[in-house]
């Protein structure tokens, strides 16, 4: 039997405004509107709120002369009713109105906005539209992936109910340097049938899949995009093959999950789902992570879509060119005036919603770069939006991560506006990882930086742990297909291989593609024990993509965008096919946990070493104009009562084996080889002396004990 909570259940949102509510509501005289008791509503309230005896909405806009409210039964393409706001019911450019006995399950809404039409000036107000409402929390006619039915148009929204009991639960906290991120797509992660999940494709497949990432031992998992987006935008039928905005990177509704990822509908309780998912993910220490989009939206530019933003204030929540024109520093056809005061209250309202209704642990923003910029698309020092939310008080322990560069040419990687709260994801750490491990001359001094935590890069602003690394994401080649092909294979995509990064700096060990070369294949495994092991042996943010640890394949596409099929969904006979790998892969996120000198410094150093030392291979020797392919570095320090902890990482990216002399340790201690990544099984085992053959093309760490 359940044990009884002595905490109350959390409060319903409406009570607070039930608190707020006048004694004498009822006893003022109210206004009658299509047939609807109406009086003006609570203007600090946006979007629509159920509270006791009907619903408060609440809209505005700077530039509108008159909105109307449209009232629709579910599943019905016209209003039954319609509600102008009357001019009483506009302070300021707010506009309120509680309409009384609405049963929130028995309708949905939308907005007609009219104003001014001026093209030039940004102004293409439409009265004849139906507009959503830039504050909905569930958004309507989505719930089916791959429902052709017309959209954009007559998107509609819900009143949710917040009624999720989140009990006693508390937020993981998990430092910056103990995290280890795991990044998926919620459909992509089970959707195929080896998932073996009741559920597949949803919030909830990924709930059955917890013990499993339990297992691998990954403490946060950042999820692609769930805000509400349209995967049927832009979708082509290419060789008979449907193809969709499957990543979801064009935002629909920033408030809404989105309801194609839930096992059920969930009128009117939309995101109990996800809330129940990222309940359970916290009761086994695991973050939970969204990838926000708030660089552009889905109404795309002249030629998109019209549904939302640009029929309340499109001159607002839009960067335009002096002559009316969108600017796309997106790459997507428009792009979010994220500092223009309206816009910046908005996203933080967003992301202060996820955190206090969601209980969001953190939010990597996609082409964050974007956020920086001014309203002539000019980067900005000191960004208002970015400092708000590193200061917010809500945000005050969330993890904020940018992607530290957008598509017109802005790349902030180490100059991203932080305040010592921003985390970046790291692109030099990828780039010059991927670089050395192929063995380009040149590259084994950036390695070992990078191992370092990139400490040219953030070392002297006092960011210690700013730097996300990672070698692989979903937007490029798996770790798999990294090593085994040279060049993109992208037909699929419809764009005769045009689209996706020409730079991947892959190597496809000596034959593109698929190949039954027991040494080639052998090659591959040992390049990703490689590429693994320096990820987990690097200071700063380890994250991976979701299917690395069993090798999984995307068929060398490197721009799986549109591909919703076993392109981009994990191919789970791949885990018991490389079962030694996921072994490999649990062993380093262990070792990591254990070793915490390799994650931060923890002190001055240890044994007579100091904090981090460079070696070639010969000890204190540098080494990065002898054997440039070489990289040899030493962590040193103190971990609590445990001890000191001396760890070397001896990294050999030549094709021919190498002698080392490790350095010399106190009598008292002794070197063990904990990782040794020519063999795909590993476990501890004395060293004797201090002279090791590191083999080509491998990896060994060695402990000091």
């Amino acid at each position: 039997m359940k044990q009884a909570s002595s905490k109350p259940a959390q409060a319903d949102p409406a009570a607070a405004v039930q608190l707020a509510l006048p004694r004498s509501i009822h006893l003022v005289p109210l206004d009658r509107i299509a047939g609807f008791d109406v009086r003006p509503g609570f203007y600090e309230i946006n979007g629509a709120t159920a509270i006791p005896g009907g619903v408060n909405f609440t809209v505005h806009s700077h530039n509108a002369s008159n909105i109307e409210l449209l009232l629709f039964r579910r599943t019905e393409e016209e209003p039954f009713a319609v509600l102008p706001f009357p001019q009483h019911y506009r302070i300021g450019n707010v506009y309120s109105m509680i309409v009384f006995k609405l049963d929130i399950e028995e309708f949905e809404y939308a907005y007609r906005v009219d104003g001014p039409y001026d093209p030039k000036r940004g102004l293409i107000f439409d009265k004849t539209r139906y507009l959503l409402d830039p504050y909905a929390k569930a958004v309507t006619g989505q719930s089916q992936w791959g429902d052709s039915a017309p959209r954009g148009q007559h998107y509609k929204a819900r009143v949710v109910k917040d009624d999720f009991d989140w009990g006693s639960m508390a937020q993981p906290l998990i430092p910056m340097e103990d995290l280890v991120i795991y990044e998926l797509h919620v459909r992509g992660f089970t959707k195929d049938p080896t998932s073996g999940v009741a559920h597949p494709g949803t919030f909830a497949g990924i709930m059955e899949k917890l013990d499993y990432l339990e297992e691998l031992g990954v403490n946060a998992i950042e999820l692609m995009p769930i805000f509400e987006f349209d995967e049927m935008q832009d979708y082509r039928v290419v060789d008979s093959k449907t193809l969709y905005n499957y990543w979801g990177y064009s935002t629909v509704s920033f408030f809404a999950p989105n309801t194609s990822y839930t096992a059920s509908t969930e009128y009117n309780r939309e995101g109990n789902e996800l809330k129940h998912l990222i309940r359970a993910c916290k009761e086994r220490g695991i973050e939970v992570y969204l990838d926000v989009v708030f660089n552009h939206t889905a109404e795309g530019n002249e030629q998109g879509p019209f549904f939302s933003f640009k029929g309340f204030d499109n001159n607002i929540y839009y960067l335009l060119t002096p002559d009316g024109q969108y600017y796309n520093f997106s790459g997507c056809g428009n792009t979010m005036n994220c500092n223009h005061p309206i816009v910046r209250q908005m996203i933080l309202d967003c992301l202060r919603y996820w955190v206090t209704t969601y209980r969001v642990d953190g939010f990597r923003f996609d082409l964050a770069s974007i956020l920086g910029r001014s309203e002539d698309g000019s980067p900005m020092g000191a960004p208002p939006l970015l400092q708000s939310l590193a200061f917010d008080p809500i945000l005050g322990n969330v993890k904020l991560i940018a992607e530290a560069w957008d598509a017109g040419g802005l790349y902030q990687v180490g100059t991203f506006p932080s305040w010592n709260r921003w985390a970046e994801w790291n692109g030099r750490y990828r780039d010059d990882i991927r670089r050395y491990l192929k063995g380009d001359e040149g590259f084994a001094q950036g390695a070992a930086l990078r191992l370092l935590g990139s400490q040219d890069i953030y070392g002297d602003q006092g960011r210690t742990n700013a730097s996300v690394n990672f070698i692989t994401c979903h937007d490029g080649f798996t770790l798999w297909d990294l090593f085994s092909y040279n060049e993109k294979h992208n037909l699929a995509n419809g764009w005769n291989n045009t689209d996706g990064a020409n730079d991947n700096n892959s190597w496809n060990c000596g034959a593109e593609g698929d190949t039954d070369d027991p040494e080639v294949v052998e090659l591959r495994r040992r390049m990703c024990r490689n590429a693994f092991t320096l990820l987990m042996c690097s200071r700063g943010i380890p994250m991976f993509l979701a299917g690395d640890e069993f090798c999984n394949t995307q068929f060398g596409n490197n721009n799986a965008y549109c591909q919703d099929n076993i392109i981009s969904w994990l191919d789970w006979n791949r885990l018991e096919a490389n079962r030694d790998m996921f072994h490999f892969f649990q062993y380093m996120i262990r070792f990591r946990k254990r070793y915490r000198v390799v994650r931060a410094k923890t002190g001055d150093g240890a044994c007579g070493f100091p904090d981090v030392s460079f070696h070639g291979t010969e000890p204190w020797r540098g080494g990065f104009s002898g054997h440039d392919r070489y990289v040899g570095v030493m962590f040193s320090g103190w971990e609590g009562d445990t001890g000191p902890q001396v760890v070397y990482v001896a990294s050999n990216a030549w094709w021919e084996d190498l002698g080392v002399t490790l350095p010399e340790l106190p009598a008292s201690m002794s070197w063990t080889c904990a990782v040794d990544t020519w063999q795909a099984e590993q476990g501890e085992r004395p060293v004797s002396g201090r002279q090791v053959i590191v083999q080509a093309r491998s990896v060994m760490v060695f402990v000091g004990k």
